[in-house]
């Protein structure tokens, strides 16, 4: 009897590590102070139904400049996490370095992924070199962003705010004649990867480069035309030089009346208002109506462990955090369009109704491209060199004259490029 109770009691206590071992996944994601909450509350949800995988999270990136670079340090050391959130437009050059993980064979394999929202053009987003590397998590794009009670006090029909840009400057002209410390207008153009550059060239169907990549393509009319929008703005629309958190800052004070960046600040901003305005968001102005788009922003999920026991947990994860419950929890959460169908047309489907200012990014979903990376091993470095360009303008430096800009703007991404032309 006693050698039994013994026996049963060894093999019971071997049992307990089997019964609680769990494979751990490590994320890391951009931006806490618009995804903490996000991250967390999907996070829980995971965890009630998947008692056998421990998901973890590191510190957040800072910027997704900052990501890409992280990880690319810590690939040598082989010291990256599991699952990492990127830009949509740093997906090339970890495929490029080997970094990421295909995940055709995941979906392939999982004959859910249609009813469970997933489709075509979420492949799409994350494709490169013919296979599916990343899943989009959270797509944004640009809108404006109104202070209504500022249009009132400015003498502006709230009923017809501007559609153009010749409109949005004399808005801004009348609202930063009501004096003291009100801007008119602020136009977050160093939002990461020349976001907000590319929006307007994209806008009016320019390009960045030629299409074999071998040339600078967006010194043409289109960029021509926006690159004197921006300059516009400085020019004409008194726009402060202010960091994109400053502007923020500054508008959700009710200090500003116009304000251009992505849907995803409008939780943010919204809760930074909290009712001392009202607010109204609308759709980005100029684009052409034949072949304008806009650059999708946001992040994608992508798998970096090379461990094939720790991908397939990363799989579950990287499903789940993609799928329609937690796509949900990210249009809730933040300003973000979750590209998810089921959450959309299921979990979503009243959501919209009740918050407009949400919807205005979803009314432009016909218009989305791809974000641009530009090619070779001085990709990022180029985003730079186009910041210090625009921020010449911004301070009012070259402010009155932005075809030269463009011009040594053009010139120097040219020298860059992996394949010169003469």
């Amino acid at each position: 009897m006693l050698k039994h109770s013994l026996l049963s009691a060894a093999l019971a206590l071997c049992a307990i590590p089997a019964l609680a071992q769990q494979t751990e996944i490590v994320i890391q994601y951009p931006y806490g102070e618009l995804f903490n909450e996000t991250h967390k509350q999907i996070a829980e949800e995971f965890a009630k139904r998947n008692k056998d995988i421990k998901v973890t999270f590191r510190a957040p990136y800072e910027s997704y400049e900052e990501g890409t670079q992280k990880v690319l340090r810590e690939a040598i050391t082989r010291q990256m996490p599991d699952i990492t959130f990127q830009g949509l437009n740093r997906i090339r050059i970890f495929v490029d370095r080997g970094i990421a993980q295909p995940l055709d064979g995941y979906i392939q394999a999982d004959k859910t992924m249609e009813a469970d929202g997933f489709h075509a053009a979420m492949y799409d987003i994350g494709t490169m070199n013919g296979k599916v590397y990343a899943l989009p998590f959270a797509i944004s794009l640009p809108v404006m962003y109104v202070n209504l009670d500022l249009v009132k006090k400015a003498g502006g029909d709230v009923n017809a705010l501007p559609r153009t840009w010749d409109e949005v400057l004399a808005l801004a002209k009348k609202v930063k004649a009501l004096g003291g410390d009100t801007n008119g207008v602020t136009y977050a153009w160093d939002i990461t990867g020349n976001w907000l550059w590319q929006a307007p060239v994209f806008a009016l169907g320019g390009a960045m480069l030629t299409p074999d990549e071998r040339k600078v393509a967006f010194d043409g009319p289109e960029g021509q035309a926006a690159i004197r929008t921006i300059a516009r703005l400085v020019t004409e629309g008194g726009m402060p030089n202010l960091n994109q958190p400053d502007m923020r800052a500054a508008f959700a004070a009710g200090k500003t009346g116009i304000h251009f960046t992505s849907t995803s600040d409008l939780a943010k901003i919204t809760e930074m208002i909290g009712g001392k305005f009202a607010l109204k968001t609308v759709t980005f102005p100029g684009v052409a109506a034949d072949k304008g788009r806009l650059p999708a922003g946001g992040n994608v999920g992508i798998i970096l462990t090379q461990d094939a026991k720790k991908r397939e947990a990363a799989w579950t994860v990287l499903k789940f955090w993609h799928g329609p419950e937690a796509a949900a929890i990210v249009a809730r959460t933040t300003g973000y369009m979750p590209p998810n169908k089921k959450a959309n047309e299921v979990y979503l489907k009243d959501f919209y109704v009740q918050n407009p200012n949400n919807y205005t990014a979803v009314s432009q979903l016909a218009l989305l491209t791809k974000w641009y990376a530009f090619p070779g091993e001085n990709g990022l470095k180029i985003t730079d060199v186009i910041k210090d360009h625009l921020n010449s303008i911004i301070i009012g430096k070259r402010a009155n004259e932005p075809e030269k800009v463009l011009a040594d703007m053009a010139a120097d991404v040219q020298k860059l490029l992996p394949h010169k032309t003469n």
